[in-house]
């Protein structure tokens, strides 16, 4: 069924590399629910719907396009989602956003299934996808150093030192040590290992504790959130979510696409530049992101560490086939995730490193040209000052066919780009940024 002669695995291999990209991503189950649940979204409801969406989507890339690759909702999107579209909103509910997220969903899905979203992808220049992606990585590196209270308010300069003193600061920083050493010796699944044993520290200090026990069987207290196509397109229109919808579709098209592509290299998959499957492969993440949003999780991408697993032997859908049925298992641990949870110092150092390796994109932005750096600066900088990724975006996509008109360029960019800096125009200057 999954081809291993022809791709140079067995079985063995394929379960090895299936539980190291695993152990390299089952933080989100942790980190996913404690920066939704700052939305309002209760934690369970985010546990449940976050390992929902990330084995539908896990097990369609392993069954129908055959690729060892994890899909689980963004990092990124989730804080957008939470701090952002309703953080900053008061009149906007998470259902409401989760509309919005639904919405995108099937947009993508339809995508999918056409020429256009390759048309798309192919229009958004390279400095500006790097750039978006840099600008994500620093927010939520912010976001991490926030959390646990090693950067604090200023009235004055806005932002300070925190107390280094606190025991909160004390067990971040304990974390982030341990993780990047574990980082630094190329150790599998460093980020999970390095949450546990800042867990352990947390625990004889007394910041941790498992009052509601260990297990317990899953459960959605809110049930299905969205169902109707036709209210959460009204949800959209009544709260002019236009932005939001396209931002959420952006980012996930092209770093889902931009990931698919990475892994499939490092694996050998690719054919040239064509990714075979390359639709079956696109559909599980939209199927995910779509269903995900149902349930009550942010939008899903395809998981950069995946390729821990194809470093670890993973050439077929049996490695992402091995990822979903331990994520299966992991829904049964909810009391557990949930205390841990409680203690940001824990998963905010994968926050933090997570962001910085979201930054190693600057490397691929042309700095030497004006009309291809400053976009992207504009990018990186808005983000985490207006702790907004879309208003990031919107910044970019104005700033980048204007630089190239002055720089008499007009022609190379793509008429796509011009739609979309005047419909960022208008949403910024006349609806104000979402």
């Amino acid at each position: 069924m999954f081809n291993l002669k022809e791709n140079g695995t067995n079985v063995k291999t394929e379960i090895i590399a299936g539980l190291t990209t695993f152990l390299t991503m089952v933080y989100i189950v942790v980190v996913n629910p404690i920066i939704l649940s700052d939305a309002g979204v209760p934690f369970d409801q985010v546990f449940t719907a976050t390992i929902i969406a990330t084995v539908i989507g896990t097990l369609w890339m392993a069954l129908s396009a055959n690729y060892p690759i994890a899909i689980a909702p963004g990092m990124g999107l989730n804080a957008y989602f939470a701090y952002t579209v309703v953080g900053a909103h008061e009149n906007i509910s998470y259902q409401v956003a989760f509309s919005a997220v639904f919405i995108a969903g099937i947009i993508f899905i339809i995508l999918s299934l056409t020429p256009f979203r390759k048309q798309l992808i192919e229009s958004i220049p390279n400095s500006l996808k790097n750039g978006i992606t840099a600008g994500i990585g620093l927010f939520i590196a912010f976001i991490g150093l926030r959390m646990t209270g090693i950067i604090a308010d200023h009235p004055t300069n806005l932002v300070t030192l925190g107390d280094l003193h606190s025991p909160s600061v004390l067990l971040a920083l304990a974390g982030l040590a341990i993780t990047l050493i574990l980082m630094s010796r190329n150790i599998h699944g460093a980020l999970f290992i390095g949450m546990i044993a800042t867990g352990f520290i947390a625990f004889f200090t007394g910041q941790l504790s498992f009052q509601n026990g260990f297990t317990s069987l899953p459960k959605l207290p809110e049930g299905i959130i969205v169902a109707n196509p036709v209210t959460a397109l009204g949800d959209v229109i009544q709260y002019s979510l236009y932005t939001v919808v396209f931002s959420f579709l952006i980012v996930t098209i092209f770093d889902t696409t931009g990931t698919m592509i990475g892994v499939a290299k490092q694996a050998g998959l690719m054919k040239g530049n064509e990714m075979p499957r390359a639709r079956k492969a696109l559909l599980s993440d939209s199927i995910a992101a779509t269903i995900g949003a149902m349930f009550g999780t942010s939008p899903t991408s395809a998981y950069i560490e995946s390729s821990s697993g194809v470093a670890a032997g993973g050439r077929t859908g049996l490695t992402s086939l091995v990822v979903a049925i331990l994520f299966c298992f992991t829904a049964f641990f909810s009391p557990t995730i949930a205390a841990v949870s409680s203690v940001s110092s824990i998963t905010a150092p994968a926050l933090i490193i997570v962001g910085s390796l979201m930054m190693g994109a600057i490397a691929e932005i042309n700095w030497k040209e004006i009309d291809e750096a400053f976009p992207a600066f504009l990018v990186i900088l808005s983000m985490p000052l207006t702790s907004s990724i879309a208003t990031g975006i919107a910044l970019g996509f104005i700033s980048y066919p204007l630089m190239k008109i002055v720089k008499g360029k007009a022609k190379q960019v793509h008429p796509f780009l011009y739609i979309f800096a005047a419909l960022f125009f208008y949403q910024l200057f006349f609806l104000g940024a979402h």
